[in-house]
């Protein structure tokens, strides 16, 4: 009897070991099938056309790697945000960084005179809980760099539109493309990155620049179109940087206009941001610009700041990123707070 039950046992232990063997077999075509149709459907949302077969496949694996990735994060603990597929999901991060990012550290040369006045809103305290320069109408739509590294220029851009709408009244988008073309003479480098301060003085030397619709984002640097540059629809008198390494430095400028902020964007968490107040782990590598347009707390009281992207709409919530604010961290998160500046008029 103690033999039969045995047997019983390893017989029953087998076909165990078999439906499991069978039924892994059958799902991974399942999931393999599954993930060529979302690739495809994913090609033709995004109308990404591969050069041949090759290509297509490399593709296909990093596609595949990075929505598992996103996947296993979504399905995992809730820290707060989520992460999704979009238009960057068949690069490598090290891809993603090298086309999408541009911001480059600021020399300390670039003219100081301005940048070391003292800074405009120290003695400011009244600060409102939460903001939004959106609702204010001083903050234009949300655009698109492209595969160029000119977030520099689009975040000194938009940080200049919205001290014009403050001083004038009237908001008007305008051109990132004059920055890429034109201000080649110092340390700007069109789609191989800049600084949003050089980017500022280009600006005052030459008087302003012109609207997106005269002079409007082609995504590569061209030949300086003068004949447009000349019809300045927008000019500022200067700009300050904002006290380094004080996100409460922050608050008293974002609290008065939309200021350029740089950040460490290029990591995988930041690559994929979808939704929710960003908490995620980087470091103060700052690589990326964009413009903080205001700032709140959710109801279950994390702080956070709203940050104005060049990525399009598509990426995070709808082209923007709320991220944690008042972190523990000096520098504030992902080095938000460490090289802040805005124009003056």
């Amino acid at each position: 009897m103690a033999k039969q039950n045995q047997l019983s046992f390893l017989t029953s232990a087998t076909l165990l070991v078999i439906i499991v063997s069978v039924s892994e077999t059958l799902c991974r075509p399942l999931e393999e099938e599954h993930l060529l149709k979302q690739h495809d459907e994913w090609m033709a949302i995004h109308g990404r056309i591969y050069k041949d077969a090759a290509e297509k496949a490399k593709r296909y694996e990093i596609f595949k790697e990075n929505v598992k990735r996103i996947n296993a994060f979504n399905n995992g603990k809730d820290v707060g945000y989520k992460l999704a597929a979009n238009k960057f999901t068949d690069l490598t991060n090290e891809e993603f960084r090298a086309s999408y990012t541009g911001y480059n550290r600021r020399p300390t040369s670039v003219l100081p005179s301005m940048a070391a006045k003292p800074f405009k809103y120290a003695n400011f305290t009244a600060i409102p809980a939460t903001l939004d320069w959106r609702t204010k109408k001083a903050v234009t739509s949300v655009k698109d760099q492209g595969a160029c590294g000119s977030c520099w220029a689009f975040s000194a851009v938009a940080a200049m539109e919205g001290i014009t709408m403050l001083k004038k009244g009237k908001l008007v988008s305008l051109s990132v493309q004059e920055l890429l073309d034109c201000d080649v003479n110092g340390k700007d480098s069109g789609c191989e990155g800049g600084y949003m301060d050089s980017a500022f003085k280009f600006i005052i030397s030459k008087g302003g620049l012109t609207t997106e619709a005269n002079y409007p984002y082609r995504g590569n640097e061209r030949t300086c179109d003068t004949a447009k540059t000349g019809n300045h629809t927008a000019s500022i008198t200067g700009y300050q940087d904002v006290p380094a390494n004080s996100e409460k430095a922050l608050l008293q400028a974002v609290a008065n206009q939309p200021v350029s902020v740089a950040v460490e964007g290029g990591g995988f968490d930041f690559q994929f941001y979808s939704s929710g107040v960003f908490t995620g782990s980087c470091g103060t590598d700052i690589d990326h610009a964009v413009t903080a347009v205001g700032y709140g707390k959710t109801s279950s009281g994390t702080k956070y700041w709203l940050l104005k992207n060049s990525w399009g709409t598509g990426w995070g919530e709808s082209g923007y990123m709320r991220i944690q604010r008042d972190v523990s961290s000096r520098t504030g998160l992902c080095g938000l707070a460490m090289n802040a500046s805005y124009p003056t008029a």
